[in-house]
């Protein structure tokens, strides 16, 4: 982690650590899991004194915003894990019509961050977007589906993160939860369509070009675009699924009733 804490400029006291680690914690510049630097670096850069800095750090573990692991170090704590409770989260999960409403709810928040993003992604912000498609593009190359599948949702993180509106990157980062703890299992679903790689690929480079030349109705467009891709492809592949299903499950009988009747013979 580069140096992303500042002086603390006026009365060096533990509340305006607190309020720096909590701005970074709100802004999405600080993630769920990252590592704080150890106390001595944290105390350079704040350029506060050791025990100010115990007093911030025990502060923002008691709200809940930092923990300390076994062996030591100092991490973000899951600030969005209870956005969607466990028994809500496997209520997601075994009934079909959340996983529709996941990507209608996505459709629109999704067209909001990248008509967002087009209007407000800095110099850095479009070098972030830069790198990660670049990753993505390495990624299908390399035909991984889980690795391609995990570069696509960075990238929407990226896009969230490029709108620069808390409210909405929150909201964002906890459907994309929902997706990494396996409630919604739809987008391996999709990788495995034929062409689906392709076509997702040119869909993220699509987003990625109308945010990069700032033009917000195309990206907007665009985000929208590929979510309604992705609902079509998912009720494809799990059509398909079924009748792969159906299929085997009447060969299986066929072959069954062919051997009984030889049987018979």
């Amino acid at each position: 982690m580069g140096d992303i804490f500042s002086r603390i400029e006026h009365s060096r006291t533990a509340d305006e650590v607190v309020g720096q680690i909590e701005g970074l914690i709100l802004e999405g510049v600080l993630r769920v899991g990252d590592r704080l630097p150890g106390e001595r670096e944290l105390a350079r850069q704040f350029e506060v004194s050791r025990p100010i800095l115990r007093d911030a750090l025990k502060t923002l573990e008691t709200r809940g915003l930092l923990a300390t692991r076994h062996g030591g170090g100092t991490y973000v704590a899951d600030v969005i894990g209870e956005v969607f409770s466990r028994p809500v989260m496997d209520l997601f999960s075994t009934h079909p019509k959340a996983a529709s409403d996941y990507l209608e709810y996505r459709r629109e928040m999704e067209g909001m961050a990248a008509d967002y993003a087009a209007r407000r992604a800095t110099p850095d912000d479009i070098a972030l977007l830069d790198a990660i498609m670049a990753r993505m593009d390495e990624a299908h190359r390399s035909g991984d589906f889980e690795d391609e599948a995990e570069v696509d949702v960075e990238f929407h993180h990226a896009v969230g993160e490029c709108a620069h509106n808390i409210i909405l990157l929150h909201t964002l980062r906890s459907c994309y939860r929902l997706l990494s703890d396996g409630v919604f299992r739809h987008r391996l679903l999709v990788f495995s369509l034929p062409g689906a790689r392709d076509a997702l690929l040119a869909q993220h480079r699509v987003i990625h070009a109308a945010v990069k030349a700032g033009d917000p109705a195309a990206a907007r467009k665009a985000a929208m675009d590929h979510i309604t891709y992705v609902e079509r492809s998912m009720a494809e592949a799990e059509r398909t699924g079924d009748w792969q299903r159906v299929s085997r499950l009447r060969l299986r009988q066929r072959a069954g009733e062919h051997e009984l009747q030889r049987k018979r013979s």
